[in-house]
């Protein structure tokens, strides 16, 4: 188990810092890596909810390091060491696949995704704050974000709908996943809010422009609030 806690906390190490250095400067998909250029695309979140991945990622390796010093041999830790490492090795990358290839880095996403959910389920009761609370809030954001890079993916190529249509279904699939996830860990509030965090942000991108595309992510994030305020009460139990 010791090793398996060093191994989580350099996989976290790597993803806050190797994973950034490894593509300086990215700020999403090129618009002309798609046949059809994906320009202000309306699944994306407006630019400032990017920033909770300075808070995911300082929150890791504060958790990693809290692994390794403190919890290296708890049994109630272990379980949701490997699906996180494997999510993290996954994710040190990403950012320089996105670069070339939106195909690769969506499928990626999408297993950086399933391996945090599991992650997340198997984190221990006890240190919700130095386990359940960072591992949460990275699925929530990997929930939308994973639903995102498919609505941009799949709009660039012109599969049957526009832009507009397939932020309506990713939105859908965003809600569906983290209405489930939310029942695999209903004491974690920091999962629906993850995902609220970033539809809120697609309500302000859309906000005077694509109405629909806002309403459906507000009503979704405001549902994941309520869900999150309910999984904050039940933890506090």
């Amino acid at each position: 188990m010791h090793m398996k806690a060093i191994f989580a906390f350099v996989g976290a190490l790597a993803f806050a810092i190797l994973g950034p250095l490894l593509a300086p400067g990215f700020g999403g998909y090129d618009p002309s890596l798609f046949p059809i250029p994906q320009d202000n695309a309306p699944i994306v979140p407006a630019g400032y909810a990017f920033a909770i991945w300075g808070v995911i990622y300082t929150w890791l390796v504060i958790s990693g390091g809290f692994g390794v010093f403190k919890r290296a041999d708890a049994e109630d830790w272990d379980p949701m060491r490997w699906p996180l490492i494997a999510s993290l090795v996954i994710g040190t990358p990403w950012l320089a696949v996105a670069m070339i290839s939106p195909l690769w880095a969506t499928v990626l996403i999408f297993a950086m995704l399933i391996l945090a959910l599991v992650a997340m389920d198997r984190a221990p009761v006890l240190d919700p704050w130095w386990a359940r609370a960072p591992v949460s809030l990275y699925a929530g954001w990997l929930t939308a974000a994973s639903f995102a890079s498919l609505g941009i993916l799949a709009a660039g190529h012109g599969v049957i709908f526009g832009q507009v249509g397939w932020a309506l279904i990713c939105l859908a699939g965003a809600f569906s996943v983290a209405l489930i996830g939310h029942k695999m860990r209903p004491d974690a509030p920091l999962y629906p809010l993850g995902t609220a965090w970033a539809l809120i942000a697609i309500v302000v991108r859309n906000w005077g422009t694509q109405w629909g595309v806002a309403a459906v992510a507000a009503l979704a994030a405001v549902i994941l609030l309520l869900l999150c305020a309910k999984s904050a009460r039940r933890a506090a139990i």
